[in-house]
Formats: C-alpha cells, structure tokens, sequence
C-alpha cells in the first residue's frame, strides 16, 4: 500500500500563510524561458516549428497540423449517441447562460446637453481557443471556450488542441467543436500553438484573442504573447479550496479534492476549516482513498508536493485566509454557507453546498469552467460572453454640446499644460 502524506498548516496569520501557500505555484524564471525559445521557434520556422515540436513533445510525426472536414465527419461516427445527447445539453446550458448576460447589455445611451453617448457592443474579429489534451481530453474546454464566442458574435473561432499517440484528435472534442461551429481546428498544443495563434504561420492565421485554460507552458506562452495579442486570463494548472465546517461529509470533501487533483501532477488543492476533527477524517478519507482510485499516480503526486489541508481558530480567519489565497474554484460546505459564501470577494467560482462539487461545475451546471488561476481571481472571474466584445462609446455633439464643455476643457487643457487641446475646440466655436 502507497503511503500518503498532505501538508497540515495552521493558519496564525491568513495573509502571510496564504502568500507562502503561493509560493507552490510560482512561475520560475527557467520555465519562462524554455517557453521563449519554443515561440521564437515558431516565429522564425513557423509550421516546420509546429511539426518538430509535436513530435518532440506529443510523439507524433504529422504531415499537416490541420483537421479536415473528412477526419471531423469520422468523429461523429466514432461517438454514442447518449455522449452525443451530453454535448449537445452541456452546450444547451450554457448557452442559455451566456446569453442572459448579453441580452442584458442592449443599447445603451446617455445624453448631456446636446452630447450623445452610444455603448455599443462590438464582437471581437477573431479568437483562438487552446483546448489541453495530453493524459485526458477535454470536449468540454472546447465547448467552454467556444459558446462564449459564438453567443458574442464572433467571426472566426479557431481551436488548437494536442494530436493522439496515432495523430488523431479525440473524437468528442471535434465533434464538440463542429456542435459549437469552430472554424478552423489544428492539431497542435503547447506553448507552439499560442505562438502559432498569436504571431501566425503558413497555415495558422494570427487571431485577435487567445483564451482557454491550459499548464504552466501554455500559461506562461500566453501572458508572452499578450504584447502582440489580447489574453483572457491566467488559467493554468487546476486550483480548488473547500471552505468546511463540521456538518461537511469528510467522504464527500477527500472526493472533491481528488477529482481536481486528477487534473494534473500541479493542481493546487486543499481544505480550509476550524473543525480539527474534520481535517483529520478528511486526511483520513483521502490515504484510504488513494491506493483504490484510478489516476492514483497523478492524485497522489499532487496532492503531496501541492495539497494541503488548513486549519483556522475560527471561520474569520478562514474566510480572510479564502480572499487572500483567491483560488479559482471554492466550495463552501457549511451549515450557514449562503451567508459564509457573501463574504468572499475572491474566488474564479463560488460553489455553495453539498449538491454543488467542482466536478459537476466542470460539465453541466451551465458556468464556465474556464478560470483564473495563481491568485488572478482577486481582479476576475470565470471566461464568458463578455470576454469576446468590445464596449465601444460612439460620441455625437453639436455644436451647443461642445460649446457647454468649452470651459471645462480650457481649464484642464491648461492645467494639464496641453493649450492646443483648447485651440481645436475654440476653432469650432468662432
């Protein structure tokens, strides 16, 4: 039997203890970069990059990186109809999620003084999707990311995903892109193909925005690229904290940790409560749980080297320990956990109760579970809608408008030291 340990911290000082958690998931300057060298790769090489590197990494030989109409048509033959019907009800709900935040920002107007302001808006052109494979697949990252895009109005919706051990791409993540309309679909992953989608290659055209969540490398490749083209966020390896009292099934807790740690061998996940008995029977949960679950190598490997169970003097602290250490999901499984979960202020996704684990956020429950990760949920939340337009102000005046605000601008025109601002408008009013 695999002996198993957890890290037990006891939580004096919620900030300093949840800065020092942080230190896990730092990014170091060596893995920024080998990611460098890979994207100045596909810079200079462009598609012969793409292929060397699918190769070196995913071990395969391909002889073109784009899916066809033809392999996308074999997929539909390859999946069940009931995996068919679960695609098509994951996308169904979060549709409808979707567009209850767009339908909410019609036109907007606002007048001042014969000035009329428009908020407008305006799809982003074009955005890349990164869909992770590696030890699993992800249709629904595919669906995750591409809704958004296409409820928004988005034009081109391309997806780059890593080739199969035979050069294939897993059935049910092409058949989630074709349900979800993707235009363009290669097969190629890592830091190369936010490379490949933000400065381009013979075959991949840059893309406005790239999105989606992915490991350190894809991580790191994207905050890279954000001087060329827009990102939606830092959304690396898997986070997950369970806020808990006592009430909490220790079962249930060790489950949800596990499904999250399964991710991959850098999850960050642990259990945040006051209740001393809890966080041994959770402890308790989670060593017997190991040597039987499947992925016990992944599971255990993170939750050892990144996993950790906190145990606060009361549920103050816990909560100032949660805001500090902004983790992307958060479950609260307490008594009074409507009430305890208003108090979070940082957090990618809330998740209130018992009936409410990440695992079912990661599939069906109409969220998004693209996230921020190593602490960004302190400035934001999950990918959505909103992520793929731009809030564009068109202005109109006349001339009694610009007349009413002439003042105004020669004083701060002036105060700014910037006199010729003033002089366009004098002009006008002459």
């Amino acid at each position: 039997m695999k002996k198993f340990n957890i890290e037990l911290i006891t939580i004096d000082d919620p900030t300093k203890n949840a800065a020092n958690l942080r230190m896990k998931t730092s990014i170091s300057d060596e893995q920024v970069s080998k990611a460098k060298a890979i994207m100045d790769d596909v810079t200079k090489y462009g598609d012969k990059a793409l292929i060397d590197y699918t190769f070196k990494f995913d071990g395969v030989k391909l002889d073109s990186i784009t899916v066809t109409s033809k392999e996308i048509d074999n997929a539909h033959l390859l999946i069940s109809k009931e995996q068919l019907r679960a695609l098509k009800e994951i996308k169904r709900r979060l549709e409808k999620a979707e567009k209850a935040v767009i339908n909410r920002l019609g036109k907007i107007e606002v007048s001042f003084d014969g000035t009329k302001i428009s908020k407008l808006l305006k799809p982003v052109e074009s955005v890349g999707c990164y869909v992770p494979g590696g030890r699993a697949r992800y249709p629904s990252t595919m669906i995750m990311c591409a809704v958004p895009a296409k409820v928004a109005g988005v034009r081109r919706i391309v997806a780059c995903t890593p080739p199969t051990k035979d050069g294939t791409v897993d059935p049910l993540t092409l058949v989630a892109a074709d349900l979800c309309g993707v235009n363009e679909i290669y097969k190629v992953g890592g830091a190369q193909s936010i490379a490949a989608m933000a400065y381009g290659t013979q075959t991949i055209k840059p893309v406005s925005k790239i999105v989606g969540p992915g490991g350190t490398f894809v991580t790191i490749a994207k905050v890279l690229a954000s001087s060329k083209v827009s990102i939606d966020m830092l959304a690396g390896p898997t986070e997950l904290l369970v806020l808990a009292d006592e009430s909490a099934d220790p079962k249930s807790l060790a489950l949800d940790i596990i499904s999250q740690a399964e991710h991959s061998a850098d999850t960050f996940c642990g259990l945040v409560t006051c209740s001393k008995k809890l966080a041994e029977n959770v402890t308790t949960e989670l060593s017997n749980a190991i040597n039987s679950i499947d992925r016990s190598d992944m599971v255990s490997k993170s939750l050892e080297q990144n996993g950790f169970i906190a145990l606060c003097k009361n549920y103050k602290d816990a909560v100032m320990f949660t805001n500090e250490l902004a983790p992307e999901h958060l479950q609260v499984v307490t008594k009074d956990a409507r009430r305890l979960s208003s108090k979070i202020e940082s957090a990618g996704l809330i998740l209130v109760g018992e009936y409410t684990p990440s695992a079912a956020s990661d599939y069906c429950f109409g969220s998004n579970h693209v996230l921020p990760t190593l602490a960004f949920a302190r400035s934001r939340a999950s990918l959505s809608s909103l992520d793929f337009v731009k809030l564009v102000s068109v202005v109109e005046s006349n001339k009694a408008g610009l007349k009413k605000i002439a003042g105004m601008v020669k004083l701060m025109s002036e105060a700014e030291d910037l006199p010729n601002h003033y002089k366009a408008i004098k002009a006008r009013l002459e």
